[in-house]
């Protein structure tokens, strides 16, 4: 690369895009000699971006998190404004960004100081997102960690309490992390039991950088999204649920997307059907469409539905 700029623009987003990269890898891609590649490392520190490197066979760099944020692109109150941000995003809060929202800020969570991160967590907790989510609440931390350990390569152990069954200890190579059905989910290689698996994040506890780096394994079919889709149309929904809502077909479907279908049946009113595994989801459909409607079934989401009507008419009265 024949533009020393250029190359060092390239070098920092590769830089960026692991946690460590050995010298001599690092050195292919940008084609240059390892002597350059010492040179522009070099450029990158006197500009104020923190490379440590580790000499050696298998030496090579990496960018950690320095005193202060790198020059020329934030200050401590963007920093800390475009990680809220990016959190509340990565949460739902603008759909079709939450998955490039926690790539985002894996890079600059990774890259912040420490002060600067005890700030963003203190903001974060005494916060309350003005969004109507509808999805389960997700712990930032857990996000953040398991974005930073599929970014970077690493081996990642967890906790998993999955939708039936005891709590186990899981050793995994993380692939992806895909927004799905307003829920997360990380496709990983489970170690322990040589094979892919997905995991909802908000069932996740406790994930823990092990420092042991991988080389990805190919996904099968090659689309994670798709592949993903597949494992959940397998895992048979509790609910089927079915409601009369007196409402057009087009307002119902603004709400439900493609996670239920609307059709016609009568003049002014539709049917919506809609299959899940928490009755939350429909509830807050119902609620904000603001329409008349009837339950045709199951019985559990009346009940679910009066409490929500009874909680609400509790909170207004005087």
């Amino acid at each position: 690369m024949a533009n020393t700029s250029a190359r060092m623009l390239r070098l920092l987003s590769l830089l960026q895009t692991h946690r460590y990269w050995p010298g001599s890898e690092l050195a292919d891609r940008l084609e240059v000699s390892p002597r350059t590649l010492r040179r522009d490392v070099d450029r990158l520190r006197e500009l104020g971006y923190p490379v440590d490197a580790s000499r050696g066979v298998a030496g090579g760099y990496q960018l950690q998190a320095g005193a202060a944020v790198p020059p020329l692109l934030l200050d401590d109150e963007e920093a800390v404004a475009i990680a809220v941000g990016l959190r509340t995003a990565a949460a739902g809060a603008v759909a079709g960004f939450e998955e490039t929202s926690v790539r985002a800020l894996a890079k600059v969570i990774q890259l912040l100081p420490p002060r600067l991160r005890r700030r963003i967590d203190a903001l974060q907790a005494v916060t309350s997102p003005g969004v109507l989510g509808g999805g389960p609440v997700l712990d930032a931390g857990v996000l953040t960690t398991i974005a930073m350990a599929t970014r970077a390569e690493e081996r990642l152990r967890f906790d998993y309490t999955p939708r039936e069954g005891a709590l186990s200890h899981r050793h995994a190579e993380p692939h992806r992390l895909v927004p799905l059905g307003r829920k997360w989910y990380l496709l990983a290689w489970d170690l322990d039991r040589a094979d892919w698996r997905n995991f909802r994040v908000d069932r996740i506890a406790g994930p823990a950088l092990t420092g042991a780096r991988f080389r990805p394994r190919e996904i099968p079919g090659g689309d994670p999204v798709a592949w993903l889709r597949s494992r959940i149309r397998a895992i048979p929904n509790r609910y089927e649920v079915s409601v009369l809502v007196e409402a057009s077909a087009e307002r119902i479907a603004e709400s439900t997307g493609h996670w239920g279908t609307v059709e016609p049946v009568a003049d002014g009113v539709c049917r919506l059907r809609m299959n899940v595994d928490d009755l939350g989801w429909p509830v807050m459909v119902l609620g904000v469409l603001g329409a008349p409607f009837t339950i045709e079934s199951p019985a559990e989401l009346r009940e679910r539905a009066r409490a929500a009507g009874e909680s609400l008419l509790r909170g207004t009265s005087v």
